[in-house]
């Protein structure tokens, strides 16, 4: 490998975020390095200006469905989530696939998910820090679907502004609309302070609705009792649940696959007239599946793409946390508000 390409490597797996290759910063000298750097820039070309020089970083974690490869392009930084598979830690689009994660969760091994430990998120933060940037702005999950979002919030103290958590009660594909809105903001020069108003001023401007394929996940973490998944099983009976906000809620129960994706359809048309429908305002739909197979998932665009031909359907695979929860075959479809 040439060297120029070994420090291509670098930069990449610096930018995307490795929890198991951490830099070893010290307490002191990260804090003492981080706040050096700010003084310096704190009499920068801002001050005599009135213009926002400040260089802002855009994190989320991959429960918004981005892969790291689509980070790289997209210019931000992932925080890859944990997955535990029968007591050993692996980390999402790191050191485990989605193949791999679904063929734990068939086989009937214990998975479960989990928040990043504290020192793997200082890790990120300050490494990011380190490559010249002056602030962050940190995209976690809904906080009303796990603590990573809390826990974030209570290190970013720590920060002296440097780094501005989100807490707008997203994930997956609307999750994945807020970083991009991050993005888009930062290349306006609007300071971080500001892109975090933003965004938590406009958590509910999004909504959600996954149909799940098979209940036997639900049962498993207790949403769907043991004769109700084997009534659902014997009729057919596939449920819609829906995320406004904090919670993940059950929605409606259909027979079939087919007259979910109706359901659901129907369920967003109603939303962008009833709830999105102000002067002005421009909205993202977008898709998502787990363990879909290629032609499944452009399928499933394709329909909904048909079904609201003034917008640009995209589709992401589920995260691994929503998918450890409702199984393979899951649909989810999203449509958010953009806010630039």
């Amino acid at each position: 490998m040439t060297r120029g390409r070994q420090e291509e490597d670098r930069i990449a797996d610096l930018r995307v975020g490795r929890p198991k290759q951490r830099i070893d910063f010290s307490e002191n000298r990260s804090r003492a390095t981080i706040k050096a750097v700010s003084q310096i820039r704190n009499h920068s070309t801002e001050e005599m200006t009135g213009e926002n020089t400040m260089k802002t970083a855009v994190i989320t974690d991959s429960n918004s469905g981005i892969t790291k490869e689509e980070a790289r392009k997209l210019g931000l930084f992932l925080m890859p989530m944990p997955v535990i598979i029968d007591g050993e830690v692996y980390y999402e689009g790191e050191n485990l696939t989605e193949a791999e994660f679904f063929e734990a969760l068939k086989d009937g091994r214990d998975v479960t998910t989990s928040q990043p430990s504290p020192g793997e998120v200082l890790d990120l933060w300050d490494r990011v820090l380190a490559q010249g940037y002056d602030e962050i702005v940190y995209i976690p999950m809904s906080s009303g679907l796990s603590e990573s979002c809390s826990t974030a919030k209570n290190l970013a103290e720590d920060y002296e502004g440097k780094v501005y958590v989100v807490d707008n009660h997203r994930v997956s594909v609307t999750q994945k609309s807020s970083a991009m809105d991050a993005l888009a903001m930062v290349e306006k020069g609007i300071p971080a302070a500001e892109i975090q108003k933003k965004l938590n001023d406009s958590a509910y401007e999004s909504s959600i609705y996954v149909a799940v394929d098979t209940l036997e996940f639900l049962k498993k973490g207790g949403r769907v009792t043991a004769a109700g998944a084997a009534l659902g099983s014997m009729f057919n009976i596939k449920p819609i649940l829906s995320i406004q906000g904090d919670k993940l809620d059950a929605f409606a129960k259909v027979r079939g696959m087919k007259k979910c994706e109706t359901k659901m359809l129907e369920a967003i048309a109603d939303d962008i007239r009833e709830r999105f429908s102000q002067d002005g305002w421009k909205l993202r739909v977008m898709v998502a599946g787990s363990n879909l197979e290629p032609e499944q998932a452009e399928e499933w665009r394709s329909a909904v793409a048909a079904a609201f031909p003034g917008y640009d359907v995209t589709y992401d695979p589920l995260s691994l946390s929503v998918s450890c929860h409702i199984g393979p075959g899951g649909l989810g479809i999203g449509v958010s508000r953009i806010i630039l």
